[in-house]
């Protein structure tokens, strides 16, 4: 495995564990406000990694998948990071320590809107990250050091589609609807 899947590993072991140092400091150590802050640190890590990798591209590294998968990361990272501290906290809270309502399942067409709304987004960071790949292949300039990002954006749209036919799905088959 090269540096920069590594660095993506790192990235995000370390945006989870930002979470949960905020979510414990917010909620047992009972510091809102710092917890707020720790939690507000989650996107400076995007910004390391997308510092990380640009400067390997820029020092004429050839692109690799890893690379890509950067992008995809921040991506979704941007788009999904909110959702996903929102999704942590309101588990953290009933699950560790008790105090909140639990966590709603959805099931039925309202699972099914709710999946295509997160379909929605999905395409939204799919734009920010296919983006930032596009950029980058048009600024090296170099098809066979940027190949591995252009077969990532090939990749990606496949799965954006996957993701349509799955959220398509809910709406035919709902989930959790006993029959």
């Amino acid at each position: 495995m090269n540096l920069i899947a590594w660095i993506i590993i790192i990235c995000e072991i370390s945006f989870w564990l930002v979470i949960l140092l905020g979510l414990f400091t917010r909620y047992i150590w009972k510091k809102p406000m710092l917890g707020l802050f720790i939690l507000a640190l989650t996107p400076i890590i995007d910004l390391m990694l997308l510092v990380f990798t640009g400067y390997d591209l820029a020092q004429g590294a050839t692109a690799t998948m890893a690379h890509g998968l950067a992008a995809v990361y921040i991506g979704v990272s941007i788009v999904f990071g909110k959702s996903m501290i929102q999704w942590a906290d309101e588990r953290f809270r009933y699950y560790v320590t008790k105090e909140g309502p639990k966590p709603v399942k959805l099931v039925g067409r309202e699972y099914a809107f709710h999946y295509l709304k997160g379909w929605g987004k999905h395409v939204f960071s799919y734009v920010i990250g296919a983006g930032i790949l596009a950029f980058v292949i048009f600024f090296i300039n170099d098809a066979t050091k940027t190949e591995a990002m252009s077969g990532m954006i090939r990749l990606w749209t496949l799965i954006v589609g996957v993701d349509l036919i799955i959220a398509i799905s809910y709406f035919i088959w709902p989930r959790g609807v006993k029959a």
